[in-house]
């Protein structure tokens, strides 16, 4: 999906096996500790090191319309089609998807988007890797495509990364958090994708893409030792 918010508010091949089995470690450790930042009942937890912004902290509005609740069975990675922002604040960005969301309003395609409940993804990963809380994950998500995000837990990475590569910070938390939600979701590898797979889009963006594979290998490396 391409939304037009960011603009509207200012808006590798796998690596060595070494570093995927360091990254291992270092989710493994994390699980086995239960080191987690403070989260709304019931919520997953966030691996230490990552900073997450909840709803409460980045002033989410209550949803607008009524919403479906699902329980998640796999991971689908968006990005939002836009150029990475370091100018603007997480908080900003998801103020301003969310004024997107809530209202009638046209894509860069020319397309009209209906409005929805709330934002459409639940988790939102910046330009310095840290997260938002989006749409809480109890609810299903939504889409400006032709597939239905029941099931879906929708994990969107700022960038449009048909020509932006992650950052080292986008990337570190990538590989601690997606691992992190599989194993709370009990979700396999193999139920990783991209918005792609399910619709006729470029989304995640062939650079984001590329990358599914490793981060596949990090969630199947985690969950065979829970």
């Amino acid at each position: 999906m391409q939304p037009a918010f960011l603009k509207s508010v200012i808006f590798r091949s796998l690596p060595p096996e070494d570093d995927i089995r360091r990254v291992k470690k270092a989710v493994l450790l994390f699980l086995a500790v239960a080191g987690c930042q403070s989260a709304p009942a019931g919520a997953p937890p966030i691996p230490d090191g990552i900073r997450f912004v909840s709803r409460a902290e980045w002033g989410a509005h209550a949803p607008v319309l009524p919403m479906t609740v699902h329980a998640p069975d796999r991971i689908t990675i968006h990005h939002t089609g836009e150029p990475q922002n370091f100018r603007l604040s997480i908080e900003q960005k998801m103020r301003g998807l969310q004024a997107f969301s809530q209202r009638n309003d046209s894509l860069d395609s020319g397309k009209k988007k209906p409005a929805w409940a709330d934002v459409p993804y639940h988790y939102y990963v910046a330009v310095d890797g840290a997260v938002a809380e989006g749409r809480v994950w109890k609810y299903v998500g939504d889409t400006n495509t032709e597939y239905d995000p029941a099931g879906h837990l929708l994990v969107v990475v700022e960038g449009n990364f048909e020509t932006d590569t992650l950052t080292t910070a986008q990337r570190r938390t990538l590989d601690a958090l997606i691992p992190a939600l599989a194993h709370h979701f009990r979700i396999a590898g193999s139920r990783l994708a991209g918005h792609r797979d399910f619709a006729v889009t470029k989304c995640p963006g062939r650079n984001l893409y590329a990358e599914l594979p490793r981060l596949r290998a990090l969630v199947d490396g985690t969950n065979l030792q829970r």
